[in-house]
């Protein structure tokens, strides 16, 4: 998937445990697990909103692009 997350570095950064970040945003340390291993289809914007206010960052810092090497996205 070309788009991947940074949480496990900025949580570090933060020195923040996953269950501490979910427990602040209100979702559970699973649903965590699944956007930080990148598995996640979807992400609500209330969600990347209540993560970024918390880890005091921009979307930018917790999520990068990067295209396939054909250029085509792999379901």
């Amino acid at each position: 998937m070309p788009i991947i997350t940074n949480l496990d570095v900025m949580l570090v950064k933060r020195k923040m445990s996953s269950k501490e970040l979910a427990d602040r945003i209100g979702i559970t340390v699973s649903n965590l697990s699944i956007l930080k291993s990148g598995k996640a289809k979807a992400i609500r914007f209330s969600t990347l909103e209540a993560i970024c206010k918390e880890l005091d960052c921009k979307p930018a810092d917790i999520l990068d692009y990067i295209p396939n090497e054909d250029g085509l996205t792999k379901e």
